[in-house]
């Protein structure tokens, strides 16, 4: 596994950290009354519009841009029969263009994706809703309530939902942070299985490394379902389930699994420096 060993990225002490400022509030109110997954004319009058646009020039520049590799695809023709009534999939989050990534990889599905409330009150927000994107409210019980009401509908149709476990972005980190057990949740509380993706790095070719300054090129593999032990009580099935997935996306990103950096479950976890001691200063 090719590691490019960046310290490039203001990487926070949590695990769980933001680290890109988002510079607009937009003062959308996140409550009850939020369309967390809108099904407005209007709205999907636009939807159709950015779609054709992601597959004519957005798709192809993903490619191009993250040096785009997909394998496993045969996962998703082989277990169609369970994907299509509903399924999560989760990996880990290193770059702005990663659920670009996974939207090539799995056409013509059209996924959803849980994003931090801030990033859909941000100056990008418009278009992360337009691509799929949940925002996550903070605003209290009734809020979480509608929102995972519009998630249990959004599977219960068989949709697809992508949720970044590690809980936030860091370009290029090659160890698989803690996963939160919100994930876990949603597939226990849906009984739907979670389908584990991972991105890795390829070495970039000299052209990219020296003339387009590209760190590392991206390989995303796609896994198999992993089922929730429903003999299990309610949180220890999660728990399980978060153990079961993160194991798997570090497989599939080229780790074994005793040999992670980090132990799987998110508890408050810090950053590990691993590189250097000034690694992720940025």
């Amino acid at each position: 596994m090719f590691d490019p060993k960046t310290n490039r990225f203001p990487y926070p002490s949590h695990t769980d950290g933001h680290y890109l400022d988002v510079r607009k509030d937009r003062g959308i109110v996140f409550d009850e009354n939020y369309p967390y997954i809108d099904t407005s004319r209007g709205f999907r009058f636009v939807d159709f519009w950015v779609r054709v646009l992601l597959y004519a020039v957005v798709m192809p520049a993903t490619y191009l841009r993250l040096g785009l590799k997909v394998e496993g695809r045969e996962n998703l023709k082989k277990h169609k029969e369970v994907i299509d009534k509903g399924v999560i999939s989760v990996s880990n989050h290193v770059h702005l263009w990663d659920y670009l990534a996974i939207n090539c990889a799995i056409k013509p599905r059209k996924p959803r994706v849980l994003v931090w409330q801030p990033n859909i009150n941000g100056e990008n927000g418009t278009m992360m809703r337009h691509v799929g994107g949940i925002p996550i409210p903070e605003t209290g019980h009734k809020a979480t309530k509608a929102y995972l009401k519009a998630v249990h509908e959004l599977l219960d149709g068989g949709g697809w939902l992508q949720i970044y476990a590690e809980g936030s972005m860091w370009e290029y980190y090659a160890p698989i942070r803690p996963f939160k057990h919100g994930a876990a949740y949603i597939a226990c509380e849906n009984h739907k299985p979670i389908l584990p993706m991972a991105f890795s790095y390829r070495k970039p070719s000299w052209i990219r490394r020296h003339v387009f300054r590209q760190i590392a090129c991206f390989t995303l593999r796609i896994g198999e379902p992993v089922y929730p032990d429903e003999t299990l009580r309610k949180r220890a099935g999660q728990i399980d389930l978060t153990e079961r997935c993160h194991a798997e996306v570090c497989r599939l990103a080229g780790i074994d699994p005793k040999d992670n950096l980090y132990a799987p479950v998110f508890r408050d976890s810090e950053r590990i420096d691993y590189y250097t001691t000034e690694y992720g200063v940025g």
